[in-house]
């Protein structure tokens, strides 16, 4: 019985963990950031000018993003620089990609049918 429990609540953390990374990463802003780390590490100061949004929104995304375990901080005087954390991030994105191409694709494949489709009953 205690082994089932004990199953139940790491399946459990697993799921909460899990949803934690992905909820982290279904923000444009945050992905965009992900993608300017990609580069290696940047101060703060450094990402702030990259981005057309407030100090604010960008300190709340990249702490969303470290407190999800994606990203690295370190303070270095009065800088505060991120870094990508466990590059298989970008294998997750990467994945995420070739799913929207593939739907694009059956969805472009849709279209042409559609076209002859209509074309034929002219």
């Amino acid at each position: 019985m205690c082994i089932n429990r004990a199953l139940i609540m790491a399946q459990k953390n697993v799921s909460e963990l899990r949803l934690k990374i992905l909820s982290a990463l279904s923000d444009p802003t945050r992905l965009e950031l992900l993608e300017y780390l990609s580069g290696g590490e940047r101060c703060v100061c450094e990402i702030l000018p990259a981005f057309s949004r407030s100090q604010s929104t960008i300190s709340k995304h990249l702490n969303i993003l470290f407190e999800a375990d994606i990203l690295d901080r370190r303070i270095d005087g009065k800088k505060t620089l991120y870094s990508i954390k466990d590059p298989q991030v970008f294998e997750l994105v990467r994945l995420v990609d070739r799913m929207a191409l593939k739907q694009i694709s059956q969805l472009a494949e849709a279209g042409r049918i559609l076209e002859e489709s209509l074309s034929c009953g002219r």
